[in-house]
């Protein structure tokens, strides 16, 4: 269900990108990261990841025919996002029982809608490059059919985008696992698919890649050499907050 379009233009944009996107609910969102953070800041950097990625999104298409949307969950949450995100992001609500389906509803949709290409992209990497993204984009505008991987450090990836749809990317996947990319991989090669692959990059998802970002937002450590990270401003104010309090280093495993 569309419940928002992407910003109004007289034709679909060429490219279609859709932040796969939880509600910032405390116990229910990003609870992989408790602990070393409370339920609360959990939820508070849940909202500043979806910040910034957007934001990286909107950026690394500011030369392009991009669209951005949210493809979100849980039911019923769309106030959230209307209330958090800018008024030119699109929403729609993706929830579905098996992760797989929900990846390729949104990537249906925005073909449905037009798009010449679609990406679904994770929430969990507020300093993604933009070069990667602008990569990604760059790949889609050569011609042929191919897809474009961009594989996580854990195993998973952190966007899969497609000029075509293509079910068969989304089948047979152990979904939170780090045979993610592997498999994914495995997919294009059964359908006879071009698979362009980007460089790693990492999702936050527990306390080692919270120094990580921690690193990247504050103290001038990027995680890579070759790829400059992205702003993430409201990322790098939930860590001062987090810094702030009495224990937050401690937590982060920052001291001892």
């Amino acid at each position: 269900m569309i419940a928002r379009q992407a910003a109004w233009r007289a034709e679909p944009a060429v490219h279609a990108v859709a932040v796969m996107a939880k509600a910032s609910n405390p116990g229910l969102t990003k609870t992989r990261l408790c602990p070393p953070l409370t339920f609360e800041e959990a939820a508070a950097f849940n909202t500043a990841f979806l910040k910034d990625v957007a934001a990286n999104v909107a950026r690394s298409g500011a030369d392009r025919s991009v669209a951005t949307y949210m493809a979100f969950g849980p039911p019923g949450s769309k106030a959230f996002f209307e209330r958090e995100l800018p008024a030119d992001i699109g929403l729609m609500e993706i929830w579905r029982p098996n992760f797989g389906d929900c990846l390729w509803a949104a990537t249906e949709t925005m073909f449905e809608l037009g798009h010449a290409s679609a990406c679904v992209l994770n929430s969990d990497s507020p300093t993604l490059p933009s070069a990667l993204l602008i990569e990604m984009y760059e790949a889609l505008e050569a011609p042929g059919d191919r897809a474009v991987l961009g594989p996580s450090t854990d195993g998973g990836y952190y966007l899969l985008a497609l000029k075509t749809p293509r079910r068969r990317m989304f089948e047979d996947i152990a979904w939170s696992t780090d045979a993610v990319a592997d498999e994914t991989r495995q997919r294009a090669a059964e359908i006879g698919l071009e698979l362009v692959t980007l460089p790693d990059w990492y999702d936050v998802d527990d306390v080692a890649s919270l120094r990580a970002v921690t690193g990247e937002c504050l103290y001038d450590r990027p995680f890579s050499n070759l790829h400059p990270p992205s702003p993430a401003p409201a990322t790098a104010a939930a860590l001062t907050t987090l810094l702030a309090t009495p224990d937050g280093a401690r937590r982060l495993g920052l001291v001892s």
